[in-house]
């Protein structure tokens, strides 16, 4: 009787540690299960697709509709142009993760004596805005017909001094702000390092 209650002992000790050393195991092949459940996400159907797609046309559509209020570009008025220091129109330069937007607001006073001096210094009236290629158009649309001397153009150009592994990005914006504006009906004047291109 001694013997079989010993022999109960070993077999209850015996099936501890096989639920111990499986118990441990057990956490290890729930993880994938855990993992895979929850890292898919829900794609946007074709109908939710198509209205966002609709939406999107809706307010470009209207955008260009805004920006068509400001007369055509005079081309001979902007070619002469050889400064962006000197560029009196809206224009953009392209960062990475934003645009920044330059604004030059008119000169209220309307004599020329003394201007670009020290009393009306131009770079007094230019004012710089961070913004993101979507929200391009609002943002050129809350520009004054009356910052737009040149007519409905705009001189891009990329930033400065942007490292190799940089530029790639910015390229990348500069081509999205180049259809944005295409797209509004605005006339793209890219300007280089060198000058205007």
């Amino acid at each position: 009787m001694n013997g079989e209650k010993a022999w109960e002992g070993r077999k209850g000790l015996g099936m501890l540690v096989f639920v111990r050393k499986y118990l441990l195991l057990f956490p290890a092949l729930l993880l994938p299960i855990a993992l895979t459940g929850c890292s898919g996400t829900a794609s946007p159907s074709v109908a939710e697709t198509k209205a966002i797609a609709a939406e999107q046309r809706q307010e470009v559509d209207l955008a260009r509709q805004q920006m068509e209020l400001i007369p055509p570009p005079s081309k001979t008025r902007y070619m002469a142009v050889k400064s962006l220091t000197l560029w009196e129109n809206p224009y953009l330069t392209v960062q990475g993760a934003m645009v920044t937007l330059h604004v030059v607001q008119a000169d209220a006073n309307k004599s020329d004596m003394g201007v670009g001096g020290m009393l009306r210094p131009v770079g007094a009236r230019r004012q710089d805005l961070n913004v993101r290629v979507s929200d391009l158009p609002t943002a050129l649309n809350a520009v004054p017909q009356d910052f737009w001397p040149y007519g409905r153009v705009v001189a891009v150009e990329e930033a400065h001094a942007v490292p190799a592994s940089a530029r790639p990005e910015v390229r990348r914006n500069m081509e999205r702000v180049i259809k944005t504006l295409n797209d509004l009906g605005v006339v793209v004047y890219e300007w280089t390092d060198s000058g205007r291109s």
